[in-house]
């Protein structure tokens, strides 16, 4: 049986090595940082976690089915999902498959698998490996943008955010307003001096709680049309949480669902007590003073980019995962169409997909290399059908934003849906 690598043990590469596992296939995992959990471990030099974070999606959508929570909690903290990676990879025998404090620092194709290279407590070692999953996740590598004029005051990405008392006493502008930047504004209001928030366009907000219940269980059942959905959920929206606008925020120019929703109301809340306010875009800076679109300005200590973050898979080179413009183009968000040993876990993002839509991304893959040394005629099946005919819609009937963040996006039903369907077809004699 052949040997592959998992590089990652954040949720997605856990899912991988569990669903190997299960097939029988031998893993040797790599993890830069010193155990698992990946961006849910805060103390993981990589993380973008921060000590008010929480689940935006609930515990029972977002949990692995094999694994419920432990905690009846709806939206647990970031420490409580940290102690359930460990506990299920601990439960699942995943923690000795990976090499911890281990960096992954180049693969390279030979023989028809890769070599890799990493860095340990060790030193420098090469293996080989016939397939490599890239499982090192999606929110690392901050995206930072280019502002014209100097600011002299501090700039920071939110990766670099851990705390509230990193704002005491600072008049604070966030750049951005995802659900990140809403949780990061709703933390400044309480120890910053001032805090604004500079946002391009308009969104969404989704109330946690609806008729009592977590927004996101409901309507669990057979998934609405799209259109129909977007105008149902519109108007409840409206009810709840009433206009964003009249709050400072632009109008949307999309419809609902058509960009990641902000999960956080709190923020109309503050806005409507006058405890902070949004400005436009910005136009340039000037010394301490950031000047807007809109010709006004403001004087801060502080701008905080809550601009996202940008795919990152530093060690290999992107023509082995067939890149357009933001992301590789892979099928199902996993498969290069050249088929050539790498395979992608995680790279996808959907409003209630959680880690068991990533669990699915998982077994379709290990039910794949399961029939590449069992069974390789259905493997090549599999291949020709990637290779051969139209790629799945897995758009839900949705029309994303043309935006980097949005190159990965998928509706959670349609890409389920694909999965499913997919590994029975891999699995089929």
């Amino acid at each position: 049986m052949s040997r592959y690598a998992v590089i990652g043990a954040g949720p997605s590469g856990l899912s991988a090595a569990r669903a190997l596992q299960k097939q029988g296939i031998d893993v040797d995992g790599y993890e830069a940082s010193h155990g698992v959990g990946g961006l849910w471990d805060i103390a993981n030099p990589r993380s973008s976690m921060y000590e008010s974070a929480h689940l935006i999606s609930s515990r029972t959508t977002t949990e692995f089915a094999e694994f419920p929570m432990r905690s009846e909690v709806d939206y647990p903290s970031h420490a409580v999902l940290l102690e359930y990676f460990q506990s299920y990879a601990d439960h699942f025998g995943l923690t000795a498959m990976f090499r911890f404090d281990t960096r992954v620092m180049r693969l390279e194709p030979r023989d028809g698998g890769w070599d890799l290279t990493s860095e340990g407590p060790d030193g420098e070692h090469t293996a080989w490996y016939a397939g490599v999953i890239l499982a090192n996740g999606t929110l690392a590598e901050p995206s930072v943008p280019a502002f014209d004029g100097e600011f002299a005051g501090e700039i920071m990405h939110t990766h670099e955010y851990k705390s509230a008392r990193q704002l005491h006493g600072k008049r604070v502008l966030i750049v951005g307003a995802g659900n990140s930047g809403c949780d990061i504004a709703v933390d400044a209001v309480h120890h910053a001096a001032s805090v604004d928030m500079s946002v391009r366009r308009g969104y969404y907000f989704v109330p946690r709680y609806l008729f009592g219940r977590p927004s996101d269980t409901l309507n669990q059942g057979r998934p609405l049309p799209a259109r129909i959905k977007q105008a149902l959920d519109s108007r409840v929206l409206k009810a709840f949480t009433g206009d964003p606008v009249k709050f400072g925020f632009p109008k949307p120019d999309y419809r609902i669902y058509e960009s990641h929703p902000i999960v956080n109301t709190m923020v109309l809340n503050h806005l409507g007590q006058g405890d902070l306010r949004i400005r436009a875009d910005v136009a340039r800076f000037d010394g301490e003073t950031v000047r807007f679109r809109d010709n006004t300005s403001g004087e801060y200590d502080l701008v905080l980019l809550a601009t996202g973050y940008s795919l990152d898979y530093p060690f290999v080179d992107r023509e082995h995962l067939s890149w357009r413009g933001a992301s590789p183009r892979l099928f199902l968000n996993m498969f290069p169409a050249a088929f050539n040993g790498l395979y992608v876990m995680g790279m996808v993002e959907a409003s209630g997909l959680g880690w068991q839509g990533r669990y699915e991304q998982a077994e379709l893959l290990a039910a794949y290399l399961a029939a590449s040394e069992r069974d390789p005629a259905r493997a090549e099946r599999f291949r020709a059908r990637v290779t051969g005919v139209a790629w799945p819609d897995v758009t839900g009937g949705y029309r994303y934003l043309a935006l980097d963040r949005m190159s990965y996006y998928v509706n959670k039903d349609a890409y389920r849906g694909a999965l499913r369907s997919e590994r029975k077809a891999v699995e089929a004699v």
